[in-house]
């Protein structure tokens, strides 16, 4: 295998573990975050609102850590440092 081809196999695994952790943890995070809120608004339901408002942004938060692993993902696919090196051949 060339240097290109090894660099190309790396990009795309890391790309894969990059997405796949990216999205799990988020995931786990989201649905915790929903249970706890129903939970809240059952036992305070005047105050429904509030929690929904602040669940939402919570869910915002939590969500950027998922996108930002996609765009971290597609810049080692396309926007790699390391094809430089291997398309000028030195």
């Amino acid at each position: 295998m060339t240097g290109a081809e090894i660099t190309a196999m790396v990009s795309i695994i890391t790309a894969g573990i990059t997405i796949a952790v990216g999205s799990i943890g988020p995931a786990l995070a989201e649905g915790r975050a929903v249970m706890s809120a129903l939970s809240s608004i059952a036992q305070q339901p005047d105050e429904s609102n509030t929690i929904t408002r602040t669940l939402f942004v919570g869910l915002a938060m939590i969500e950027s850590t998922a996108i930002y692993c996609f765009v971290v993902s597609m810049i080692i696919i396309f926007s790699n440092p390391f094809w430089d090196h291997f398309i000028s051949g030195k």
